[in-house]
C-alpha cells in the first residue's frame, strides 16, 4: 500500500535568517518521524521530504505561515516505503549550485510555461507564433540517461555547475528558435533560462514545475523512459510510480 507521501518543492526569495529556519525545521522534521532534505541558502529554500501525509502537512503548515513561503505548491507522489535514509536540514551558499553569482531568481524570474502548454506546443512542433520549439535538458548526464524529452537537447554535462559553459559552446543552436529549459522539478531550469536570456536567446522559457509536475498534470506524452529521483526510489515512470522498493 502506497501510503508514504513524498514532496519536493523550491522557491527563490531572500532569506537572510535561513540559519534560523534549519534550527526550527531540524527540530520539527525528524519530531513529525519526516525524513529528507531540506536545503536553505540566502537564495531560497529546496526540500524533499518524505512520511505520513498529517506530518507532511504539520511542516508545510509552519512554512506557509511565514508569508515568504505562503504560495508554496509542492510536487507530490506516493510510495510504499520511506525512500530517504535520514532527515537533513543544511544552509549552503546556493540551493542549486551553479556558481554564477549574478543569477538571482528572486530578482525575477525567467518566463514559463506550463506542463498543458508545452504538451500543446510539443503535439504542433512549434509555439503560438509558429516558432520551431526545442526541449534543453539541463539535467547531468547520468540523469538523461534514464529518460528525457523526445529529441531533447543535451550537452552531455556531469554537474550543474559545467551549464553556463555548455551554453556559450552551443548558443547558436538555440538562436530563432523557442527553447524550453527542464529539469527534474524546475530549479536547475529556472537558473538555466535566466541566463540564456542574460546571454542574449529571446524565445526561453522554463518548464513550470519540472519533469515531475509535467508527469503529474499531463499523460507523460513526449517523455521516453523515467525520470531520475535522487532518492531510494531511483526514477519515475510517467504515471508516478516507483521502480523500486515495492511501489
Amino acid at each position: 500500500m502506497n501510503n508514504v507521501l513524498n514532496i519536493s518543492c523550491y522557491k527563490f526569495v531572500p532569506l537572510p535568517d535561513a540559519e534560523a529556519w534549519r534550527e526550527r525545521l531540524s527540530a520539527q522534521c525528524p519530531a513529525l518521524g519526516l525524513k529528507g532534505t531540506i536545503l536553505l541558502a540566502e537564495e531560497g529554500i529546496n526540500f524533499f521530504l518524505a512520511g505520513p501525509a498529517e506530518a507532511i502537512a504539520a511542516v508545510l503548515s509552519t512554512l506557509r505561515a511565514d508569508p515568504r513561503f505562503a504560495d508554496l505548491a509542492p510536487k507530490e507522489s506516493w510510495s510504499a516505503t520511506q525512500p530517504f535514509k535520514k532527515m537533513l536540514v543544511k544552509v549552503k551558499r546556493e540551493i542549486i549550485r551553479m556558481n554564477h553569482p549574478t543569477i538571482r531568481p528572486a530578482d525575477g524570474r525567467a518566463p514559463a510555461v506550463s506542463a498543458a502548454t508545452a504538451r500543446r506546443w510539443l503535439d504542433q512542433g512549434h509555439d503560438d507564433q509558429g516558432r520551431p520549439v526545442v526541449t534543453l535538458d539541463t539535467r547531468n548526464a547520468f540523469e538523461v540517461d534514464h529518460g528525457t524529452f523526445e529529441g531533447a537537447i543535451d550537452w552531455r554535462i556531469h554537474k550543474f555547475t559545467e551549464f553556463p559553459d555548455a551554453l556559450r559552446a552551443h548558443k547558436h543552436e538555440l538562436q530563432d528558435k523557442t527553447v524550453v529549459s527542464f529539469c527534474t522539478g524546475g530549479i536547475r531550469c529556472e537558473k538555466a533560462a535566466i541566463l540564456m536570456r542574460e546571454e542574449g536567446l529571446e524565445h526561453v522559457y522554463q518548464l513550470e514545475g519540472g519533469i515531475l509536475k509535467y508527469f503529474e498534470e499531463t499523460d507523460g506524452a513526449h517523455y521516453q523512459g523515467h525520470c531520475f529521483v535522487f532518492d531510494e526510489r531511483e526514477a519515475l515512470a510517467p504515471d508516478l510510480a516507483a521502480l523500486k522498493n515495492g511501489a
